[in-house]
């Protein structure tokens, strides 16, 4: 049990990850800590997983190129606020609400059920964060959140409804949606750096529900 809870707290890690790379723009220090051997030899880690080996050497690759890109911060942040940030049709805005059929029905449904899971569970959006719920990095941010917690759990039935209920979480709540938005992000996203990203996540959140499907 040990070592699933240490696995736990690097899937976690992960996660919270995504969610600050879709929460804000990157500073021109985070630019710099990216290109240290550190950060390149975790997404380097990602890439040993044959699933996520195309998507991390595409993140890797356009890591190359920001270090040639003139005023790569600037550059970058006005990526981030052209698919992420207006609301021109050539975006691909980070709201499960966008994406998701039942919106149709009822508009906002993904958005009140996500506040809703999170007042269940008692986890709180960063009150300096001013999205609705159902906006991804608030997704990822809570996944990350609810396998932390599962980390405090002794008995393994408990630990078995807990993966299972992460599992659950990363299918309708995840799953359902950021396919649809990696393809924008790939279409939109000229200099590749965040569709790279995005197609990673719908990488890594495929084989994470494989792993999840085995531990149960």
């Amino acid at each position: 049990m040990q070592e699933l809870k240490q696995f736990n707290e690097q899937r976690a890690e992960i996660y919270w990850w995504f969610s600050s790379l879709f929460s804000k723009e990157l500073t021109q220090d985070d630019l710099i800590a990216y290109q240290t051997p550190a950060v390149r030899g975790f997404i380097q880690g990602l890439a040993e997983n044959e699933s996520l080996f195309a998507s991390a050497t595409r993140l890797l690759t356009a890591l190359d190129k920001l270090q040639q890109r003139e005023d790569a911060q600037l550059e970058l942040s006005a990526d981030f606020c052209d698919l992420f940030l207006t609301s021109d049709k050539h975006a691909a805005l980070p709201y499960a609400s966008l994406y998701l059929e039942e919106n149709k029905l009822l508009n906002g449904a993904p958005a009140q059920k996500m506040t809703q899971i999170m007042l269940e569970h008692g986890i709180e959006v960063d009150k300096g964060f001013n999205e609705p719920a159902d906006h991804l990095a608030i997704e990822l941010d809570f996944i990350g959140n609810l396998i932390i917690r599962s980390n405090q759990l002794e008995k393994q039935a408990h630990l078995d409804a807990a993966l299972n209920e992460q599992k659950l979480f990363i299918e309708q709540h995840l799953l359902s949606w950021i396919p649809q938005f990696s393809e924008n992000c790939t279409q939109y996203d000229e200099f590749g750096f965040y569709s790279a990203v995005a197609e990673l996540l719908v990488n890594f959140c495929e084989i994470d529900c494989l792993y999840l499907s085995d531990e149960k």
